[in-house]
């Protein structure tokens, strides 16, 4: 027996959703598979190669084709389809399977434990780890987390309502100090492996599961010789007036900028314009350039040779 289907549902398999809820209505969008990350990352251009159908649903898996008159309410009347379509692809919440989070999260991971790897160095050799030996040190340290957060969930639990005052004042203190360590969960597919890198930087260098530091950059510095020998200037105070019991910034320009070079490889003089060569720790480099910047009116500068210098294994 023939089963008729209503006519405003339209069947689709093997999709990618993306949705977006305006106007107290949830729409959906039906594309192929990996393509809308390519769509916004601008990979592919051609919407047909995106879309299943150009059509907004109410319910892909229902195959509930939304009305128009919900579409106007929701976007405007005047509000053309593709544009419609265009504003869910690009702003709405993309729904993934569970093969394809697997797959994005083991991309995101390979990348985070990538640049981790290239930004690391062991502070004795300044030689880099490899991939796998941060990998373990990063699970280490989700490890350590996990057991943490149990013992203290246990503990709380177990905790004696009689003494819950002293107890509740020695955790908040306890607590409070471990917020001072970053700390270092596992990676995510909602935040970018950039940002998850640098948060597992941190969390590698406080917790130092393996003897880590960042590794250093290498810049050249430039800066006028009738600047070098000037005393550095302190900045203004709020109101004209310096604070008591501040110290007034003293010594030179030229020391202070070789302050903040841990290593210097050579230093040079050319006609009126002095030149020094040397590793800076990636902290000092904001501090570095915005000093040169204040003390020199911008005719010095500091140029970045190599942002990370490691030694390889032959």
């Amino acid at each position: 027996m023939p089963i008729n289907q209503p006519s405003n549902q339209i069947k689709l398999t093997n999709v990618s959703l993306v949705r977006m809820k305006k106007g107290k209505k949830r729409y959906e969008i039906a594309c192929y598979k990996n393509k809308v990350l390519e769509w916004r990352s601008g990979i592919e251009k051609d919407l047909d190669n995106v879309l299943q159908i150009p059509n907004v649903f109410l319910s892909v898996s229902k195959g509930q084709a939304a009305p128009h008159q919900d579409l106007a309410k929701s976007f405007g009347a005047k509000t053309p389809m593709n544009d419609i379509i265009l504003e869910i692809l690009n702003k709405g919440e993309l729904q993934v399977g569970e093969k394809e989070r697997h797959a994005q999260l083991e991309r995101i991971h390979n990348e985070v434990i990538d640049i981790v790897a290239g930004k690391l160095v062991d502070p004795t050799t300044k030689r880099v780890y490899t991939t796998g030996m941060i990998d373990k040190a990063l699970d280490q340290l989700s490890s350590q987390i996990q057991t943490q957060q149990a013992e203290a969930k246990a503990n709380a639990a177990s905790s004696d309502a009689a003494a819950k005052t002293a107890d509740d004042a020695t955790a908040t203190e306890a607590k409070g100090k471990a917020k001072e360590l970053p700390k270092w969960t596992g990676v995510v597919t909602t935040k970018s492996a950039k940002s998850q890198a640098l948060d597992a930087m941190k969390a590698l260098i406080a917790h130092q599961p393996i003897p880590v530091s960042r590794a250093r950059m290498r810049l050249r510095i430039t800066c006028p010789t009738p600047i070098l020998k000037q005393s550095v200037k302190a900045p203004p105070k709020a109101g004209g007036e310096s604070a008591d019991g501040e110290e007034k910034a003293h010594g030179t320009v030229k020391d202070r900028i070789l302050s903040y070079v841990e290593e210097t490889e050579k230093q040079d003089v050319a006609g009126d314009e002095w030149e020094v060569t040397g590793f800076v720790e990636p902290g000092a480099y904001k501090a570095l350039t915005e000093f040169i910047g204040s003390q020199t009116k911008g005719r010095g500068r500091a140029e970045v040779l190599d942002m990370a210098v490691v030694h390889e294994d032959d």
